[in-house]
């Protein structure tokens, strides 16, 4: 497959989700929203890096337009939902930082060691919890 064609096929992929994700967050109860992210790939494929960057480079592309307006949370929940389609086992953090007297939120994507969509700010926060089911070896 061509870059080319490969770039409008994750962007194309990106925007249904980013838009299905943030539908998502404002009517799903978060219980089930957690419990979705919780559950782990169907299929696992161990060899498929590349694809996680090609994933956080749409999902970060198209989450910055302005007429988007995706959150971190949305934009984790778009991320773990190609990842998990891809058979890329992922968790979806959620972590907490102090800024000046307020507490703030934040939510990212680990794949391994690698921190995908929402990787610029997460190093500030302390994650609190992990969703996405455990992979058996």
């Amino acid at each position: 497959m061509k870059v080319a064609t490969r770039q409008r096929a994750y962007l194309r992929e990106a925007f249904v989700t980013l838009l299905l994700a943030r539908l998502a967050v404002s009517v799903v109860a978060p219980a089930r929203l957690f419990a979705w992210a919780e559950r782990p790939p169907r299929h696992i494929r161990r060899f498929a890096a590349d694809e996680a960057g090609w994933v956080a480079w749409a999902v970060g592309t198209i989450a910055a337009r302005p007429w988007m307006n995706a959150l971190c949370l949305p934009r984790a929940l778009a991320a773990h939902a190609m990842l998990r389609r891809r058979g890329i086992a992922s968790l979806l953090c959620l972590g907490v930082a102090r800024d000046g007297g307020q507490l703030a939120a934040h939510a990212w994507v680990e794949v391994g060691d690698r921190k995908i969509a929402g990787e610029t700010e997460a190093e500030r926060f302390t994650r609190l919890t992990a969703f996405g089911g455990a992979v058996a070896p």
